[in-house]
This record gives structure tokens, C-alpha cells and sequence, in this order.
């Protein structure tokens, strides 16, 4: 054999090497990544081809799978799409997965490791494969009353159960109707999906846990008064509390709601710091305190850390380097402090639980279609953020500000209800947040909440707090309760 010949033979060896190598690591290594790709509608097809299990809440199907004539064999539908949306999420044969649709994929597709006995009986008796039934923790009397309470303000609402993390309601407005992507004619999905897109009150966002995060403002003083009440201050401690609190390093002041004093000196206690939401008390603890006190504060709550419940959950955030002024800013939940409704939320059901923060979980367990249990929920300790004296003491401070201070509109009757409000200024102009976060009963808590809507909702500029997100966690509260 020639030389040239040798080396073309050589080439060709070495090419037949390479696609022998290539197809091997595409058919072997990457081939799990690419079926879970939601790109990948051959996987789709497959899936849509076999009866995918429902997503369950208090015994119903919120969402679920019916045979159908067509290509794909069966059709997803979501029975109460927009008061569940931000649960169930879509599942969409052209634009994939999301909320628990994609989180549990392989339980309602049956491919989840605990369902491998299950899939081979199937195989072995030639049943056709059936998903799991993936039944969540929310109680739908609470579901509906935190939608119908937000109506078609922007906000959202989170409902804990403190003593185990449950998540018992978990809702974001404006919503959208799941069934518009979950078609099979695809021109109708895409300008569905268009069309959701360019609204400006951005439906498919999950304002409970994602998306954008926001200035906490009042409820933050929570954490500030944890931070106080940790490094030794009493709740009928005296804190510096003037009508208006001069910043150092600048010619800035604090001042504040309505420019008012929060008592009839320059000084008030703790406890009525919070009761009546002093802005210049709690700046002045943030100055004393110092940025690393209240950052490690927040972060023995849960800020800065990544969650999955099983959905994702952005990071909430404290800034990481504050000047002094800054500092004092972010004592009141201001300045570059950010939370999404599931951290407040968590906030109080600590507090709620003696200081223990528990697991917060949206499953409770999972089914096969013969109702075998695989899956099952078990309750577990996150953190604890504070003390079981500093979490007493916070309870009784919480139950003072919905008794006679600022979250007077959270009360229920016959209840103790425990609370803070927050009314969050975001950008200059803009109307502001209203927050509340709390629980109930104050002395045996069944219920942990937070409550955000976005620019005062539907009061504008005369939005607080206590008047527009008070009464929407006390509906959920008394939903919890009674049912």
C-alpha cells in the first residue's frame, strides 16, 4: 500500500471514530439530558400518548389528563385555572413545563424513582403506564379566599402552616388560564402565549416566589426588632424615637407616616415602636445595631438562600455593604432590601413556632393509580432564627399591633390574631406596596401569612398596609380556621 493511500485510509479510519464516538456519547451520555429537555417534543409526544396523573387539592383535580382523538391521546385540563395557576403551573406541548407541572414531571409521568415497582408491574402484565397523582398541600377554602380577596389587584398571597410548612395557599394576580396553553393546536398556544406575554400586568410571573422581589418595608421591622431583642434590648425597652431622625453623613432625614411622633417624648419602648410601625425608632435601631447585626439576622431567617418547595424560590436579599444612612434605610425594609410573600411568610411562622423555621413544602404526597402511597411528605426543621424568648416576645408584640395598632383591620372575632404591616416605597412617584404578614390564632397558630399588593392596588396613593393588605390575609386566615 502507498503512501497517499496509507493516510486516506488512516482519515477515513479516524472519521469512522469519531461518529462511532459521537453517537455513542449521544445516545449514552447525553441522552436523559435531552429527554428532559422541554424542547424535546418527541418526549412530549410520548408523554401526552399516556395518561398523565393529576395534581390534587382537598380531594379534587386541579389539574388532570382526559382521552382525546388526536395524535397526542390525551388532553391536560385545569378544571379552576386562574385561582391555581401559580400551584399547577402549564403543561404545554410547545412551550414545556412549569409550577408543579414540571417540578413533579416524573411522578405524574410515572417516571419517578419510587413509582420503578410500579412500572414494572405494568410491564409485566401489559397495562399501559399511568402517572401519579401528586396531591398538594393546599387547602382550597384558603386558595379561593386569598384569589377572590386580591381580585384583579397585582399581588400575591403565601398561607403557612408554622407548626409543619405546609403551604396551604400559595396565589398570584393577575393570573391566566393554563387551558390556553395546554391546547394541541399550536397557532393557538403561540398567540395564546403572545398574547399573555405583552400584558402589562405580567400574569405568567409567580409573584408569591419569583419573578421580581420586593421592598419589604415595615414587615422588615420584624427582623429588626429580632435583631434587638436578641443583642439584649427589652420590648419595654427605651429607644431613641424623635418626630424626625437626622441621618449621619448626609442632610437626609427619616421621618414618620403622615410626619407624625411616635409618642410624646423623643423616646418610646420597642413594643410600641412596632405597635404603631415608628420608622425613626427602627432607623435608629438599625444605626445602633449596625448592617451586620441586621444582615445576620435576616439570613438566620432564610435571606439570601435558595429554596425549593418543590417550586423554585427566588433569594431574598439584604445589601451586602450599607453606609450608615443606608443602614438605617434598610432597617425599615428599604434601601436595596428585597422579599418575596413566601419569605415574609416564613418570617411569622417562625415567630408562630417558638423560633423554629420548618421546611416550607407544597406536596404532601404521591399516588399511583391503584392509590398506592410512594411518596409522602415528612415534616422537617429548616432553621432556628431566634430564640424561643425572642419569638415569645415578638408574639405578644405582633398581637399589639393588630389590638390597637396598625393591623387593626387583620382582627377576627373570637381570635387573637398576631401581625405587622408594611407600606413599601419602591420608585420615586409610585404608589406603594402594601404588605401585612401574620398569624392566627396568636396562642395556638394554625396559620402563617403574607400578604403583597403591588402600588397600593386599587387605593393608590392612599394604599397602607393595614388598609388594603390587612383585610386580604384576615379573609385567609378565617378561611384556614373555619374550615
Amino acid at each position: 500500500m502507498n503512501t497517499p493511500v496509507r493516510r486516506l485510509a488512516t482519515v477515513v479510519l479516524a472519521m469512522f471514530l469519531v461518529l462511532m464516538l459521537s453517537a455513542s456519547w449521544v445516545q449514552y451520555v447525553q441522552a436523559p439530558s435531552l429527554n428532559a429537555d422541554q424542547r424535546n417534543v418527541r418526549t412530549l409526544y410520548n408523554e401526552f400518548g399516556n395518561a398523565r396523573g393529576p395534581i390534587v387539592a382537598g380531594g379534587e383535580s386541579v389539574a388532570l389528563s382526559e382521552p382525546v382523538d388526536d395524535a397526542f391521546g390525551y388532553q391536560r385540563l385545569y378544571p379552576d385555572p386562574e385561582a391555581y395557576a401559580a400551584v399547577t403551573g402549564y403543561y404545554s406541548v410547545v412551550f414545556g413545563r412549569t409550577g408543579l407541572e414540571r417540578e413533579t414531571n416524573d411522578q405524574l409521568t410515572g417516571r419517578a424513582d419510587s413509582l420503578f415497582w410500579t412500572r414494572l408491574q405494568d410491564l409485566l402484565t401489559g397495562r399501559r403506564p399511568q402517572g401519579s397523582a401528586v396531591e398538594t398541600t393546599i387547602i382550597p377554602a384558603a386558595q379561593e379566599a386569598a384569589y377572590e380577596a386580591l381580585g384583579d389587584q397585582r399581588g400575591a398571597a403565601v398561607a403557612i402552616d408554622p407548626r409543619t410548612g405546609a403551604i396551604l395557599a400559595l396565589v398570584s394576580t393577575p393570573s391566566f388560564d393554563p387551558n390556553l396553553l395546554a391546547g394541541h393546536d399550536t397557532a393557538v398556544v403561540n398567540e395564546a402565549y403572545r398574547a399573555l406575554e405583552a400584558d402589562e400586568g405580567r400574569p405568567l410571573i409567580n409573584r408569591a416566589i419569583a419573578g421580581d422581589t420586593y421592598p419589604p418595608g415595615s414587615t422588615f421591622k420584624l427582623i429588626t426588632a429580632a435583631a434587638a431583642l436578641e443583642s439584649g434590648l427589652a420590648p419595654d425597652g427605651e429607644v431613641f424615637a424623635p418626630r424626625e431622625l437626622d441621618l449621619p453623613l448626609t442632610s437626609a432625614t427619616v421621618s414618620n407616616f403622615g410626619g407624625a411622633a411616635c409618642d410624646a417624648g423623643d423616646t418610646t419602648t420597642l413594643a410600641n415602636a412596632l405597635r404603631i410601625s415608628c420608622n425613626t425608632a427602627f432607623a435608629q435601631i438599625g444605626l445602633d445595631l449596625g448592617d451586620d447585626a441586621l444582615r445576620r439576622q435576616a439570613e438566620a431567617f432564610g435571606f439570601g438562600e435558595a429554596l425549593r418547595v418543590p417550586l423554585r424560590v427566588t433569594p431574598s436579599s439584604f445589601p451586602a455593604d450599607p453606609d450608615a444612612p443606608q443602614t438605617a434605610i434598610s432597617a425599615i425594609g428599604q434601601f436595596e432590601v428585597s422579599a418575596t410573600p413566601m419569605q415574609m411568610a416564613m418570617v411569622s411562622a417562625a415567630i408562630a413556632n417558638g423560633g423554629v423555621q420548618m421546611q416550607p413544602y407544597l406536596v404532601e404526597r404521591v399516588r399511583t393509580a391503584d392509590l398506592d402511597v410512594v411518596e409522602s411528605a415528612s415534616p422537617t426543621e429548616l432553621r432556628r432564627p431566634i430564640s424561643a424568648g425572642t419569638a415569645s416576645a415578638l408574639r405578644e408584640m405582633m398581637i399589639d399591633v393588630v389590638a390597637s395598632g396598625t393591623g387593626q383591620s387583620a382582627q377576627i372575632s373570637g381570635v387573637e390574631v398576631a401581625g405587622k404591616t408594611g407600606t413599601a416605597q419602591h420608585a420615586e412617584g409610585a404608589d406603594p406596596h402594601a404588605w401585612f404578614t401574620g398569624f392566627a390564632p396568636a396562642d395556638n397558630p394554625q396559620v402563617a401569612v403574607a400578604v403583597v399588593v403591588e402600588r397600593g392596588g386599587s387605593m393608590g396613593s392612599e394604599a397602607t398596609g393595614g388598609r388594603v393588605a390587612a383585610p386580604i390575609a384576615r379573609a385567609i386566615m378565617r378561611a384556614v380556621m373555619d374550615r
